[in-house]
């Protein structure tokens, strides 16, 4: 199965006992550029929300991540155009649903802080146009998948979809409450934070004696929930809130 082998597609050599420089050099921005997401995503979320830590940690989170998400689908199309081996180039189609999947989240985790104020509908043609993108791959990863005979492909595309339908939802229709960018600036790190956290996972399912399907899925299924729950409770601190400042302000 393809899943057993998983980023090793990317790690080994090119078919003719060669890597190139340009290859070379792309998947080692993307190490770099996981090591930097990996090792600054723990900061903003035990600091002050808001503070200066947070932000600048934040900051460096996107740039690691961006890079991530940049070189994967660079490594990808190297793939794809140059190495002959099907297996090779089924997980190349796979990565470059994987690089939109993660970019998409951190994208909307930064783009809702731009538009924190807004009252209506945004239709800005980046913001609406990943969401739009991923739903539509979700479906055709799905069905690649059955294809392929590769179950890992049809369970992410489930992961991307809820993801793409949620943010276009969020998009196009006015907010609801005045913390709406919150809830969508954690659910995008968060959702990029467990991106960065599997790539770990499964770049060391080796070293850490784990299962390459428990590597892949793993962070998914135990820190998805944790995020809902946590999103969730911060509506209810922040509704309460909005309750009380509403009752101050009715006449006596």
């Amino acid at each position: 199965m393809l899943v057993q082998h998983d980023l090793r597609h990317m790690r080994s050599r090119h078919p003719d006992g060669q890597n190139r420089p340009m290859f070379k050099t792309l998947l080692a921005l993307h190490i770099a550029g996981g090591s930097l997401a990996l090792a600054s995503m723990w900061i903003p979320l035990v600091t002050r929300k808001g503070g200066r830590t947070h932000r600048r940690a934040g900051w460096v989170f996107v740039v690691g991540m961006t890079i991530v998400s940049v070189t994967a689908v660079g490594l990808a199309c190297w793939r794809l155009l140059f190495d002959p081996r099907p297996e090779a180039r089924n997980f190349a189609v796979f990565l470059l649903y994987i690089a939109l999947l993660s970019g998409s989240s951190v994208s909307a985790g930064v783009r809702v802080l731009r538009a924190k104020r807004r009252t209506g509908v945004h239709r800005h043609p980046w913001d609406v146009g990943l969401p739009f993108l991923l739903t539509a791959s979700s479906a055709a990863i799905a069905l690649f998948g059955i294809r392929t005979g590769q179950p890992l492909f049809a369970a992410f595309s489930i992961i991307g979809l809820l993801n793409g339908i949620t943010a276009l939802r969020y998009w196009l229709r006015p907010p609801t409450s005045p913390m709406h960018w919150w809830f969508e600036h954690m659910s995008g790190m968060l959702g990029g934070c467990i991106a960065a956290l599997t790539a770990f996972l499964v770049v060391n399912t080796n070293t850490l004696g784990l299962m390459p399907l428990a590597a892949w899925l793993g962070p998914s299924i135990v820190l998805g929930p944790i995020t809902a729950a946590w999103t969730q409770y911060y509506r209810r601190r922040f509704g309460q809130a909005e309750g009380r400042r509403g009752l101050k302000s009715q006449p006596a």
